[in-house]
């Protein structure tokens, strides 16, 4: 306890001292930690090392706060939780080598996803760089795939432009992560104190103009492709939360009467019990969903970038419809869907520009009755036995929606959870689903958690993970302990690799090639290891009992929730297959 206190202490006249005097930058680390300043910085996450050590001393000196996670990856995805829940861009840091190394699954996520990233990585002094000296990688070259820019500082007098650039550049156009890669001898570089480092006063980068406001003849063409329709449907992904457009999405769809339908990333864009709302489309998609795509005469594609998880088959993926795209990517219109009326643009302005226009909308009555009736005739279903106490984990995933009323930030992990969570938890609110889409990364859930509840402190976090995708990052529990950050854990533990072993049981003849996992901690002894409340539910008659008091308490928690092994997710549209062809699908 002495040495926490100490620790306190030295921390609390660090910021007393910031406080009490005029900070003097000195070195480059020195002019780094003020450009995070200037660009209103509030939390960082990371991992110090040999590398970035003058970057973490003048942290000390010129305060941010600062989460040391226990491993960097869990640093990253916690930075994309953050990202995701706040609107802010989530910044990172770690030392040279594996250090930074370690941050690339991460990067990789968040590029796919489009989440606003800055990250900082240590490099070796300028004079080794390229001899394979000690914790040396070339993340510059290891990330240019993977990021929508990067740079390698090589003189302290470009710093506060080059991190005005990053994070101009992650938060603006079709959002993404920027790497800053600093040597070590440029964060102790010295500069001329009688005419310090300063950030320019606007930001130009010839070549990097995205496009917010669309074109006024394109928006004509999407009106009257609208007012034509029978069968409209609009697909909703992502890109109308990053543009804060679900007020124009809903008034949008009230007005004209068109059926809402999202994409894995896009839930949250409109109320997930709005009754014009399908569900989500693709692979785990509903029936309704998918067949409203496939009948569909207008979609309205906005902000998605019809990845293969949710087209299938490309030869059959909306095979009737005019197919108008709004993306503020121009490279994604077109790219894998043959597009009709491209409108390149912000979510939000293009939705703004055709709510002022006062136009006949389509007739939608004898169709939205028909996806009416198919909903009811075809809806998410699970077999149950009155007397079996086994659970099942759509039961749990309803109670855990029943309890909180919709009203959570919930992150999930990737796998059969991930999609019973989009299926069975009907979000009330946006930028209250955090899932790692495009890249399907095992371990993003808990962390993510994590970073959502540093950005809403005020609101309840629910983290649902497999059993095997948390014991990838588990080691972050410190930081619930730490922090006292109530997040909620729930595991459905089936012990087994849920997804793959589903793939194995439909397309392998149940052959189960290293998917099962007979042996697993006790989930409970590890949260008390960590001084954190677990619980474990066995049967269905004490789920709701510990859901309740375990999720509405206002302490982190973790429950290991035992689900039935074997169970798949339906529906599901098997690879190469096209949404009409659906596997999985019961007729009430």
């Amino acid at each position: 306890m002495s040495a926490n206190v100490s620790i306190n202490e030295k921390e609390q006249l660090a910021t007393t001292t910031t406080v009490e005097q005029t900070y003097q930058a000195k070195d480059g680390a020195d002019v780094l930690v003020q450009a995070l300043h200037d660009q209103g910085v509030e939390i960082i996450f990371g991992y110090p090392g040999g590398a970035v050590l003058p970057i973490y001393d003048a942290m000390y000196k010129n305060p941010i706060r600062h989460i040391l996670t226990r491993h960097e990856q869990g640093a990253i995805h916690a930075a994309e939780g953050y990202a995701r829940v706040s609107g802010n861009t989530g910044v990172v840091i770690a030392t040279s080598g594996p250090g930074a190394t370690n941050l690339v699954t991460g990067i990789a996520d968040a590029m796919i996803d489009s989440i606003p990233l800055v990250v900082f990585t240590g490099q070796v002094a300028t004079s080794v760089i390229g001899t394979d000296a000690f914790q040396e990688a070339d993340i510059m070259g290891i990330t240019t795939p993977i990021t929508k820019h990067n740079y390698q500082v090589q003189d302290v007098n470009d710093i506060p432009r080059i991190v005005k650039e990053a994070f101009h550049i992650a938060s603006t156009g079709r959002k993404g992560p920027v790497v800053v890669d600093f040597p070590k001898d440029v964060s102790q570089m010295l500069f001329d104190v009688e005419n310090p480092p300063e950030a320019p006063d606007e930001i130009y980068l010839p070549g990097y103009q995205p496009t917010y406001k669309p074109n006024y003849l394109q928006i004509q063409k999407a009106i009257q492709a609208i007012s034509l329709a029978k069968n409209p449907v609009i697909l909703a992904g992502a890109g109308v939360l990053f543009a804060d457009a679900r007020e124009e999405l809903t008034a949008f769809a009230e007005k004209y009467r068109i059926p809402v339908t999202n994409t894995l990333l896009g839930l949250g864009s409109i109320h997930g019990e709005h009754e014009l709302f399908l569900g989500m489309a693709g692979m785990h998609g509903t029936a309704t969903a998918n067949t409203a795509i496939t009948k569909a005469d207008l979609l309205l594609n906005i902000g998605a970038r019809f990845d293969d998880r949710l087209t299938g088959n490309l030869a059959t993926f909306a095979p009737n419809a005019t197919i108008v795209h709004i993306d503020i990517d121009p490279a994604e219109i077109g790219k894998n869907v043959p597009t009709d009326i491209p409108i390149v643009a912000d979510a939000k302005e293009a939705l703004k520009a055709i709510l002022k226009k006062d136009f006949e909308g389509p007739d939608t009555t004898e169709w939205l009755a028909y996806l009416r009736n198919h909903a009811n005739e075809y809806p998410l279903w699970y077999c149950k036995n009155a007397d079996d106490q086994e659970i099942l984990p759509q039961e749990a995933l309803r109670l855990v929606h029943k309890i909180t009323e919709g009203d959570a930030i919930v992150t999930t992990d990737v796998g059969q959870h991930q999609m019973w969570t989009a299926q069975y938890y009907h979000l009330n609110n946006d930028h209250a689903w955090v899932t790692s889409g495009g890249l399907g990364t095992m371990g993003f859930g808990f962390p993510a958690a994590i970073g959502a509840q540093f950005a809403k402190p005020d609101k309840k976090v629910i983290s649902i993970v497999g059993d095997a995708g948390f014991q990838m990052t588990a080691q972050e529990l410190s930081i619930l302990q730490e922090f006292n950050l109530p997040v909620k854990i729930v595991i459905l533990n089936n012990s087994c690799l849920g997804m793959v072993r589903q793939w194995q049981e439909t397309f392998y003849e149940e052959r189960y090639s290293s998917s099962l996992m007979p042996i697993q901690p006790d989930f409970v002894k590890l949260a008390d290891a960590y001084s954190i409340k677990g619980y474990r539910i066995n049967t269905i008659d004490e789920a709701e009992t510990i859901f309740r008091e375990a999720l509405l308490s206002d302490e982190p928690v973790l429950i290991d929730c035992r689900v039935k092994q074997l169970e798949c997710v339906y529906p599901m549209v098997a690879p190469g297959k096209g949404l009409h062809e659906m596997i999985g699908v019961k007729k009430n």
